[in-house]
């Protein structure tokens, strides 16, 4: 597993980022850039939520046959020449990839951007057995100079504003001329690509992780924006594919109604720049290629959420959309939520990974306003999910005990519908005329929560039940 979560502290994290000028401003730009062009590619394809609908469906599919298409693949893989190694936890898979490094005596290794690498803390595994890891994504190559974590599944760097990146490159580059004008963002560009040029051609071992592993094939599928994951793959001589068990699909056919819906969920792009095919290592006859080829499967929790509430959660194809589209990580970022997933697929996932134990404020931390469940392109409920964890946590005693009695409380009136209407009428009209002279409270028993930062109105009229009967028997 990588590093501790600190998702028990989220509160406080939340807290922290609220506060934060520079991740606000920020953040800004999450909402400004994503929800336009998600829409605007999606109006673009009239056939869009057609696709998503099939989407769904084949990913539906490989779930209910996993442990087949699994079979299928590995023996695609064997066929080619590739090897494939099973990882039930993030201990073995990174054993795997330390044996086969230590093996070929490799000192460096060129990484391509892998969430799934972050979930098991391969960069920390590595540099344990004296193997440099080196992120040649740009977002992930700035956050490694920083010591920092992903903040968004697709964007890694997204927290932060091109000042940020400027002084972390005068800090890093510190070869380079002090004069330097690093003022526009394709100067950071150029800078960050001439740095990163050597170590390609350097690396011992390229790591990449997979969109989509093609069973019939036996093929990994990788998209990207920027050249680096066909470097990582190309150049060195060993190819290490790390991928979870769930990145099945059966055909090509099926993976390019995949990545259809991808790129248009994820940036807003019909397409992504880059989509590459790597089937085996170099044949006699290609012209570039690794010499091996290794593909690393990973469960690390995920056969365990198979069969249950939980399984949808496995259709995601982590184009970042429910995040780019949440007000709560719009508030407060990736950070906050205390591991490698944020936002709503990381409320529902990172639970099933490390415990709800160890994440309940995360599926608590949402409006359920359904923005997530309305964009995913694969159909995921992810409010309905949020909702089961909610379950969970009050069923294993780990929510606070005043939420517990209030929810008994709230439960015992529930299921007594007279009671129920008598004591709210009766406590609507008691906080009106007490808050009758200002219209609102500044503070109210049992509702901290609410009022340390914003005040709460006073009722006016009747129930909601009261009105709701008052008008239909008007229309009768």
């Amino acid at each position: 597993m990588t590093a501790h979560p600190t998702s028990p502290a989220f509160k406080e994290n939340a807290h922290n980022a609220l506060a934060d000028a520079q991740l606000q401003k920020a953040l800004g730009n999450v909402r400004l850039n994503f929800i336009g062009r998600r829409a605007a590619a999606a109006d673009r394809l009239p056939e869009f939520e057609a696709l998503r609908d099939q989407a769904r469906d084949i990913r539906d599919h490989v779930l209910r046959y996993l442990d087949v298409y699994l079979e299928i693949y590995e023996r695609n893989v064997i066929a080619v020449g590739g090897h494939v190694h099973w990882a039930r936890t993030a201990e073995e898979a990174c054993s795997i990839i330390v044996d086969i490094a230590k093996a070929r005596g490799a000192k460096t290794v060129a990484k391509g951007k892998s969430m799934v690498s972050e979930e098991i803390g391969l960069n920390a595994a590595l540099e344990r057995a004296g193997v440099k890891a080196i992120e040649t994504d740009l977002g992930e190559y700035i956050i490694q100079l920083r010591g920092e974590a992903p903040s968004h599944i697709i964007a890694p760097a997204v927290h932060l504003n091109q000042e940020d990146v400027e002084a972390e490159f005068r800090k890093a580059h510190t070869h380079l001329p002090k004069e330097r004008n690093l003022e526009a963002p394709e100067a950071l560009l150029a800078e960050a690509r001439a740095e990163l040029r050597a170590k390609f051609l350097a690396a011992d071992i390229g790591v990449t992780g997979a969109n989509f592993l093609v069973a019939e094939t036996g093929t990994s599928i990788i998209v990207t924006n920027e050249g680096n994951g066909d470097l990582s793959q190309i150049l060195p001589k060993v190819h290490v594919v790390v991928a979870s068990i769930e990145k099945i699909a059966p055909t090509l056919d099926d993976a390019s109604a995949l990545i259809r819906v991808l790129a248009r969920s994820a940036t807003g792009q019909d397409m992504s720049v880059y989509t590459t095919l790597s089937t085996g290592p170099r044949r006699s006859d290609d012209v570039d290629g690794p010499q091996e080829y290794h593909v690393v499967l990973i469960d690390n929790g995920r056969s365990n959420m198979l069969g249950t509430d939980f399984q949808e959660m496995l259709r995601c194809i982590r184009c970042g959309a429910c995040m780019n589209h949440c007000p709560v990580y719009h508030a407060v970022g990736g950070h906050a939520y205390g591991w490698v997933y944020p936002g709503p697929m990381g409320a529902v996932l990172t639970p099933s990974l490390i415990g709800v134990d160890k994440s309940g404020h995360l599926p608590n931390a949402s409006t359920f306003c359904g923005r997530c469940e309305s964009v995913c392109p694969v159909h995921i409920p992810l409010p309905k999910l949020m909702r089961h964890w909610r379950e969970r946590e009050f069923e294993r005693h780990l929510s606070p005990a005043p939420a517990r009695a209030g929810l008994r409380l709230w439960a015992f009136f529930a299921k007594r519908p007279a009671l129920y209407r008598f004591a709210t009428s009766v406590s609507m009209r008691a906080l009106a005329w007490l808050g009758r002279d200002k219209g609102r409270f500044a503070s109210l028993p049992l509702a901290k929560g609410w009022t340390q930062t914003r005040d709460m109105p006073a009722p006016q009229g009747a129930t909601f039940q009261a009105q709701w009967k008052a008008q239909r028997k008007a229309r009768r």
